[in-house]
C-alpha cells in the first residue's frame, strides 16, 4: 500500500513540475512575458510528460518480459499489457480490452488509480488529460519496445474510469 501511495505522489509532482515549469518564463523567453497560447503551452507539458513515460515504459517491459518467451502476435501482446505489465504498475488488471481485429485496441480502467485523487467531481475532467499523457507514454513505450508502433491516446468520460485508445501502425 505504502508504494502505491508513492508512486501516486510521485506521479502528481512529476506533473505539477512539468506544468510549473511550462508557465515560468525561461531565459529563453524571458523578453515576452506571454510565453504562447494556453493550448501550446499544455501540448509542450502533455509531450513532455508522454515522451518521459515512454522512456520509463521501455525500461519496465524489458525488466518484466526478462523471463519470458516472445509473444505470437498482436493479441498476445496485449492481453500481457493488460494482466501483468498493468497489475505491476497498478496493482490491478484493466477491466476491459476490446479490439476490431483491424489494429485497433481500448483498454478500459473503470478505477485508475491515477485520476482518484482528483476524481472528486466534475470540475476536474478538463484536468485529466495531464495526469493521464505519462500514463499513455507508458504505454506507448512498452508496445515500441516489444516491436509494436502504435499511437496511444486517453479518453476520460467519467471520472475516475478511463479509456486508452491504441491504434497499431502497420509497415
Amino acid at each position: 500500500m505504502a508504494d502505491e501511495a508513492v508512486f501516486e505522489l510521485l506521479h502528481a509532482q512529476l506533473v505539477a513540475r512539468v506544468y510549473s515549469r511550462s508557465h515560468s518564463p525561461g531565459p529563453a523567453d524571458s523578453d515576452s512575458p506571454n510565453p504562447g497560447p494556453e493550448q501550446q503551452v499544455q501540448g509542450r507539458c502533455v509531450s513532455t510528460l508522454e515522451g518521459m513515460g515512454f522512456r520509463v515504459g521501455q525500461g519496465l517491459i524489458e525488466r518484466f518480459t526478462r523471463e519470458i518467451p516472445s509473444f505470437k502476435d498482436e493479441l498476445d501482446v496485449m492481453k500481457f499489457i493488460c494482466k501483468d505489465f498493468w497489475t505491476n504498475l497498478f496493482h490491478k488488471q484493466i477491466d476491459n480490452l476490446r479490439t476490431n481485429h483491424m489494429g485497433t485496441y481500448v483498454l478500459q480502467d473503470n478505477r485508475f488509480r491515477l485520476l482518484t485523487q482528483i476524481s472528486s467531481g466534475k470540475q476536474y475532467l478538463e484536468e485529466a488529460p495531464k495526469f493521464l499523457a505519462f500514463s499513455c507514454g507508458l504505454l506507448r513505450g512498452a508496445l515500441c519496445n516489444l516491436g509494436i508502433d502504435s499511437t496511444v491516446t486517453a479518453e476520460v468520460s467519467v471520472m475516475p474510469a478511463c479509456k486508452f485508445h491504441v491504434v497499431l501502425q502497420k509497415p
